[in-house]
C-alpha cells in the first residue's frame, strides 16, 4: 500500500490507465487509493469510449473555455459591413414630403422607378435588430423581425452614398428586372409609419438617381406586394415576416444595398455612423455528481478473469459519468428552479429556440433539397462551414453515406469534378470517426452521435467556433470533472465500504444562432 499512495503528488492528474482494471501488482493506483484526495480528470475523461459521446468530445478540446461565474456572460459580435441593406417601404416621386397612406399601397404604385436625373424620396426599413445586427434566422418565427418591427430602424444611410435599389416589372413577376441607383443627399431619421400592416420604424432617404437600367419597373419590395411576387410579405402573412424565406431566392431580390460612395473632388470629410453595442447574453453551470461505492469486503476480494472489481467500476462510472454530460449538453434546457439548482442549455433547446430549422425525411428529402437547405445554412456572411460540424443519428448518417457513395462512385467526371455531394474521405479528429462530404457549399464535416438516435431530431450543425464549454475555475478552485477519493471511508464514518465521487461543474455557452442548424 505505501508504495502506491508514495508513488503519487497531490497535484497529479490520473490518467486512463489507472482505471484499466488491472489487477495487483501493477501500477494501477486506484487499487487502494489516496484516502481523501482531490484528482482533477477534466482532461481525460473525454478519451474514454470517445465515440460515444463524440459532441462532448469536440466541444471540451476545441472549444474549452473556464468561467470563475456559475451564471457566466458573454457578448457576440457580428459585423455590420454586409448588413446594409433595407427594403423599400415608401416612396414619393419627385422628392416631395407627403407620405401617405396610400403611397405604402401596391395597387398605387404603378411605375415607380424613375429617369436618371430625378429626385427620389424612398422610405426605407429593415429586418434585423440594429442593437447586435441580430438577423432573422431560417423557419425560427418565435424571435423573428418583421420588416420595419421595433428595434430594427436602420442607421447606416449617409450622404454621399449610393444605394442600389431593385426593381420588377408587374405584380407577378417573381425575378428582379432591373435596378436604379440612388446618390443620397439628406437623410431623414426615427421615422415612423402606422399602416395597414401596423408601425413601422423607418428613415427616409432623399437623392439623384444616377444610374437607370431599365424603364417603367416597380420597387421589387413594396410593401403591400406578396411573398410570391418577390416581395417581403403581407398583412395576412404576419405583416413583413422574412424569417421563413430563403435569403438567395427571396430575400435579396428585394433588398436595398448600400455599394460604396461617391463625392465631387476637393470635398471635405463625411459623415460616419457605428453600430449599436453588441448584444449580450448569459449561460449557467450544472453539477454533474456520480458515485463509486462498494463494501470493503468486496474490494479485498479477488475476483476471476477481472480481479479488481474496484478498478473495473471506476472506469465503468467515468463513462457513465461523461454519458450524462453528453445527454445534458445535448438536450438540457438552462433554467434555476427554486431548490437552488442550476441546469445549463443544450444544443438542440438552443438551436430549436434560436437556429436555422429544417426538416428531413430521408425517405422523401432529396439531393436537390438538401443542398437547398445548406444554400440557407451555410452562406459565408453568417456561417463558416469549415467551422461546422455535423452530429447525425444513424439513420441519417447512413443517408448521408448512401447518397454522397453513390455520386461518388457513380458520377464522379475526375479527381477535380464530380457530382454536387460526394463523399470524399474518412478522418480521425480527436479520436472521433469523421466523413468528409464535399458539397458545392463546402465539406461537411459528419460524425454519428447515437445520442440521438429514438429521437426527432435527426441532424445538428453546431459551427465549433460558436459555442464553449465552461468549466467553473475560480480562486484556486477546478470544479472541471475531478474525481474526490474517500469521501466516504471506514476511517472517517465507521460504516464498512469505501465511496468516491465524480463531480462536474460545467455550462455550455452558445451564441452567433444564425451559425446552428437542427434537422428533425
Amino acid at each position: 500500500m505505501a508504495d502506491y499512495i508514495s508513488a503519487i503528488t497531490p497535484n497529479t492528474n490520473l490518467t486512463v490507465a489507472d482505471f484499466d482494471g488491472r489487477g495487483p501488482g501493477t501500477s494501477t493506483n486506484l487499487i487502494t487509493g489516496d484516502i481523501r484526495r482531490k484528482y482533477n480528470f477534466g482532461s481525460r475523461v473525454s478519451e474514454l469510449a470517445i465515440s460515444q459521446d463524440p459532441f462532448f468530445r469536440f466541444v471540451s478540446k476545441v472549444a474549452k473555455k473556464a468561467t470563475d461565474d456559475p451564471q457566466f456572460k458573454f457578448t457576440e459580435k457580428r459585423p455590420s459591413f454586409h448588413k446594409r441593406y433595407a427594403y423599400v417601404i415608401g416612396h414619393v416621386a419627385n422628392g416631395t414630403d407627403s407620405f401617405t397612406d396610400s403611397e405604402m399601397d401596391r395597387s398605387d404604385a404603378g411605375a415607380v422607378l424613375s429617369a436618371v436625373g430625378q429626385k427620389m424620396k424612398l422610405y426605407m426599413a429593415t429586418d434585423y435588430a440594429s442593437s447586435g445586427n441580430i438577423q432573422n434566422i431560417y423557419n425560427e418565427n418565435t424571435n423573428n423581425y418583421d420588416v420595419g418591427a421595433t428595434g430594427t430602424r436602420p442607421g447606416f444611410f449617409l450622404p454621399g452614398q449610393l444605394v442600389k435599389i431593385p426593381g420588377k416589372s408587374g405584380t407577378t413577376d417573381t425575378g428582379t428586372a432591373g435596378y436604379q441607383i440612388l446618390r443620397i443627399e439628406t437623410v431623414t431619421p426615427s421615422l415612423s409609419k402606422t399602416s395597414g400592416g401596423g408601425a413601422m420604424e423607418c428613415v427616409a432617404i432623399e437623392g439623384t438617381v444616377v444610374k437607370f437600367d431599365s424603364g417603367a419597373l416597380e420597387f421589387s419590395s413594396f410593401y403591400n406586394d406578396t411573398p410570391s411576387a418577390g416581395g417581403v410579405g403581407t398583412a395576412t402573412d404576419n405583416d413583413e415576416q422574412t424569417s421563413d424565406r430563403a435569403i438567395a431566392g427571396e430575400l435579396e431580390a428585394n433588398r436595398s444595398y448600400v455599394m460604396g460612395s461617391a463625392f465631387a473632388e476637393g470635398t471635405g470629410f463625411p459623415e460616419t455612423w457605428i453600430d449599436q453595442p453588441y448584444s449580450s447574453n448569459h449561460g449557467l453551470t450544472q453539477i454533474w455528481k456520480t458515485t463509486m461505492a462498494m463494501t470493503n469486503t468486496a474490494r479485498a476480494t479477488v475476483l476471476k478473469f477481472e480481479p479488481n472489481e474496484w478498478a473495473r467500476v471506476w472506469k465503468e462510472k467515468l463513462i457513465e459519468h461523461k454519458w450524462d454530460i453528453e445527454t445534458s449538453l445535448l438536450f438540457g434546457s438552462q433554467y434555476s428552479d427554486g431548490d437552488s439548482i442550476q441546469y445549463t442549455q443544450g444544443a438542440v433547446d438552443y438551436i430549436s429556440n434560436y437556429g436555422n430549422q429544417f426538416s428531413l425525411a430521408i425517405a422523401t428529402k432529396t439531393q436537390d433539397d438538401f443542398l437547398d437547405d445548406l444554400s440557407n445554412y451555410v452562406d459565408p456572411r453568417y456561417n463558416q462551414s469549415q467551422a461546422t460540424m455535423f452530429f447525425c443519428n444513424t439513420s441519417v448518417y447512413n443517408w448521408l453515406h448512401k447518397l454522397s457513395g453513390y455520386f461518388k462512385n457513380n458520377l464522379e467526371v475526375s479527381s477535380n469534378l464530380s457530382a454536387d455531394m460526394s463523399l470524399t474521405g474518412k478522418k480521425k479528429v480527436f479520436g472521433v470517426d469523421i466523413s468528409t462530404i464535399s458539397t458545392v457549399y463546402g465539406d461537411m464535416n459528419v460524425a454519428r452521435n447515437v445520442h440521438l438516435d429514438g429521437t426527432n431530431v435527426k441532424m445538428l450543425g453546431i459551427n465549433m467556433k460558436n459555442c464553449a464549454y465552461r468549466p467553473l475555475v475560480g480562486n484556486g478552485v477546478n470544479r472541471d470533472t475531478s474525481v474526490y477519493v474517500g469521501v466516504q471511508t471506514l476511517e472517517n464514518s465507521g460504516v464498512d465500504r469505501r465511496v468516491d465521487q465524480i463531480l462536474t461543474e460545467a455550462g455550455m455557452e452558445w451564441s452567433m444562432a444564425e451559425s446552428h442548424a437542427i434537422w428533425t
